[in-house]
């Protein structure tokens, strides 16, 4: 008869009863990024699935207390569940996981009280403060539109005239301040999220030394280098090019026009006396033409 009313008893109450609700289910929140986490059901030989779901303020006052179901945690095998997009609001949140194993399916495991992003724990930037000759940098982690970063900055040993630069942007390398040659400056930073009005702790503090000495020198070797690269380069054309000026400046060379040159022997010319009167007048004279005399003349 015992035996008989259990069955019994568990045709009225159906296969759920037969599946345990998830425990110990908790959330792991740091630098607004929440993850719930629950303890797995244990079911011989079969696969448990989890489903999670989630009531905001809204839902509770204005809608009847709904609860809204997270498409990325729907039947899933895993025992943890990214719910940073559906917590998008300071408020109080509520959260339910279910096992679901085929047709069987638990009770809802609730959490205990209440989740709000607020209580996220907040970590202090990874930074790397860089000496850039007498440039002081810092080179922050990007952790996200929602961080913004307060740094820090002083003289060693000056703590109490401490400057401050807010960094709401992280695309590259902040420049700081300018440094002087000798002493050390330091730097710390802290990260600030503005939804829910909280910073982290400091970071630790990275001292650096303006590295101007070895940069300037390093600058000089290198327009020496350069310096002597172009004499050598062209001290061989300027010796040329000014032994040609003293050499035209100096020693002209005289070209002798194209209408002076002779290319045949010239005819020799006999001077004619009086007794050589008739061979004279079948001597031939060449005379040069004004053409020729004029040129010769420049």
């Amino acid at each position: 008869f015992s035996l008989s009313f259990f069955f019994l008893l568990l045709g009225i109450l159906g296969e759920d009863a037969l599946l345990p609700a998830p425990q110990n289910i908790s959330i792991l929140s740091t630098n607004m990024k929440h993850f719930l986490t629950w303890s797995p059901v244990i079911v011989q030989g079969q696969t448990v699935r989890y489903s999670v779901e989630f009531q905001g303020e809204y839902e509770r006052e204005y809608a009847n207390e709904s609860w809204i179901p997270i498409c990325e945690c729907s039947l899933i095998a895993a025992t943890v569940c990214n719910i940073t997009e559906d917590i998008s609001a300071t408020v109080a949140y509520n959260l339910r996981v279910r096992a679901d194993v085929g047709a069987r399916r638990s009770e809802w495991g609730t959490l205990k009280g209440f989740f709000n992003r607020i209580t996220t724990s907040l970590t202090p930037p990874l930074m790397k403060v860089i000496a850039d000759g007498y440039h002081l940098l810092v080179e922050l982690e990007d952790m996200g539109p929602a961080f913004q970063f307060c740094v820090l900055y002083w003289k060693k040993g000056q703590e109490s005239r401490m400057q401050q630069k807010v960094v709401k942007e992280v695309s590259s390398v902040v420049h700081l301040d300018t440094m002087e040659a000798g002493p050390d400056y330091c730097v710390k930073a802290q990260t600030y999220v503005e939804a829910i009005n909280r910073s982290s702790s400091f970071s630790q503090t990275q001292c650096v030394r303006a590295q101007g000495g070895r940069s300037m020198w390093l600058v000089t070797a290198l327009i020496s280098s350069a310096g002597f690269a172009v004499a050598a380069l062209t001290l061989p054309f300027l010796t040329w090019k000014t032994r040609k000026i003293f050499q035209y400046s100096c020693c002209p060379v005289a070209v002798l026009p194209e209408t002076l040159k002779v290319s045949e022997p010239p005819t020799q010319l006999t001077l004619c006396g009086s007794e050589e009167a008739e061979q004279c007048d079948l001597m031939v004279r060449v005379m040069p033409s004004e053409e020729v005399l004029r040129l010769w003349i420049q």
